[in-house]
């Protein structure tokens, strides 16, 4: 069982890609294995993404670097100028980088860049927002589900560097 920002991260969002039978309509078997086939690769996908990004490490420059890439600093004035740091990051980034040691599953592939995703899914999934509806729906169909998808290719990029 997979839950289901997990999936629809690795069906890349497509409603398309999902098996449905309703009531009134004849069950087509044949649609049911292609997209379960799919599903299939796609899982495959996401857990080979999982494992390359588990096996690079970050440097603590690089995650700073990479949590200003998700969560970009504003035309605040006060930081505008100053290097880098985690003083200058938004509120956003910095509440990635306080959860970086204590999220769930945080001791899993220590000082990677699956851990380093895994702390903006966790503030995206889990922090911002309202109330836990908005941070789900948000988390499914709205601005954090793009979000988590560019922090993936970022994190992509960065430990391809790395």
């Amino acid at each position: 069982m997979v839950c289901n920002n997990t999936l629809t991260f690795s069906l890349d969002s497509k409603s398309d890609a999902s098996v449905r039978v309703g009531h009134r309509v004849e069950f087509d078997a044949d649609a049911a294995k292609k997209a379960i086939g799919i599903a299939k690769d796609k899982m495959e996908t996401y857990s080979d993404v999982a494992q390359f990004l588990s096996s690079k490490r970050f440097t603590p420059d690089s995650y700073i670097e990479y949590l200003n890439t998700v969560f970009p600093r504003t035309a605040d004035k006060r930081v505008q100028g100053k290097a880098l740091s985690v003083e200058t990051l938004s509120r956003n980034a910095k509440l990635a980088h306080d959860v970086l040691e204590t999220q769930p599953g945080a001791e899993y592939a220590e000082g990677s860049w699956w851990q380093a995703f895994n702390s903006v899914t966790f503030i995206t999934d889990h922090v911002q927002g309202r109330n836990s509806d908005n941070r789900l729906y948000s988390s499914w169909f709205g601005g954090n589900q793009v979000r988590k998808r560019d922090a993936l290719k970022s994190a992509i990029e960065y430990a391809e560097a790395a």
